[in-house]
């Protein structure tokens, strides 16, 4: 099987990648390297998840590193420096690899950026999006999973958040384009009989987690006994979703699509245990054995006051069951971020 992997260097998709290519399917990644955050990051990421143990200076240009990677795993991983925004230069790498399937993960993320920049995440998370539709209609590709987001669900009152509640009221301009996204897909669905399946992620943590995300920032200044920024007061909640339960619930949709056909779904993937942010960082302090020095900040806009994910659907339909508690997770990821 050839996947087509939108933004398979950054964190979640580096580790799908890397599940892939250990089960013997083949891989196209499609990342933009975008300066986010430390393109080196996605450049460890894309390395770690292709099992390449090579000498890399970081000092050396960008796409020289990338041209490597390319060239070294041409046969079963290929590595694009593609931006989704270009549907040319997409269209050539549909035309040379005509995949089997796409997991769309690729997106310009965060809720507090999106409030800066809305212009850019309508360009990359509608038009890009839709590029690659496009595409898929183009080449006959009709196996599709898209990373939808629980940010879509706003500060619904209703909890356990389920599937069939209503979300038509986002409180960022992120999570708007993520419901743009759901209700567009329906669209190539329909028109276009592309079998897919949007998966709604909630709070994803885990080893090569972004540094802006709260247990990775939260990590890093109490390990430098800096200062930790801390909105509210503490009793906003999250729906924490450990890495490999999300990657397990990507590929059981997966095998749900290559099994079904006339398939379009909205599906939740969580934990289904809800942490406060008093007890996320206390379990933090816990795993490092360190206390923090908290800054009391206001709540931001653009933050939901909870997430909480009714996961009953994706358990049924799908057989997914997440298996990392979130203090186990969170020792594991204190782990890695002490050794990396």
């Amino acid at each position: 099987m050839i996947y087509l992997v939108t933004g398979g260097s950054g964190f979640i998709g580096s580790h799908l990648v890397e599940r892939l290519l250990s089960v013997g399917h083949s891989v196209i990644n499609i990342d933009n390297f975008d300066n986010f955050y430390d393109y080196r990051i996605k450049i460890n990421n894309t390395l770690t998840s292709a099992g390449i143990d090579l000498p890399f200076s970081f000092e050396d240009k960008q796409k020289d590193i990338l041209k490597t990677v390319k060239a070294t795993y041409s046969d079963v991983y290929r590595l694009y420096y593609q931006d989704i925004r270009d549907k040319d230069g997409l269209a050539e790498i549909f035309r040379a690899h005509r995949p089997d399937f796409v997991i769309h993960l690729a997106a310009l993320a965060g809720v507090r950026p999106s409030i800066e920049r809305p212009l850019d995440y309508e360009d990359v998370n509608i038009r890009g999006t839709m590029n690659i539709w496009e595409l898929c209609r183009e080449f006959g590709v009709s196996k599709f999973i898209c990373a939808s987001s629980s940010s879509v669900y706003g500060n619904n009152e209703k909890v356990p958040f389920s599937e069939e509640d209503p979300v038509d009221r986002p409180v960022s301009p992120y999570a708007a384009t993520k419901r743009c996204g759901e209700i567009i897909g329906h669209v190539y669905h329909h028109l276009y009989q592309i079998d897919m399946i949007q998966l709604r992620f909630f709070t994803v943590y885990g080893p090569r987690q972004r540094p802006d995300l709260a247990i990775h920032k939260f990590t890093g200044l109490i390990s430098d006994d800096q200062e930790v920024p801390f909105y509210g007061d503490g009793t906003t909640a999250r729906d924490y979703t450990y890495i490999d339960d999300i990657v397990s619930g990507i590929l059981k949709t997966a095998d749900y699509l290559e099994l079904n056909t006339g398939v379009y779904e909205i599906v939740n993937l969580g934990e289904n245990e809800v942490i406060t942010l008093n007890e996320m960082l206390k379990t933090i302090e816990d795993t490092l054995q360190k206390k923090s020095r908290k800054i009391e900040l206001p709540h931001q806009p653009g933050d939901v006051t909870q997430t909480h994910a009714d996961i009953s659907k994706a358990s049924g339909m799908l057989g997914y069951k997440p298996a990392t508690k979130f203090r186990d997770g969170i020792k594991k990821f204190v782990e890695w971020f002490l050794r990396k």
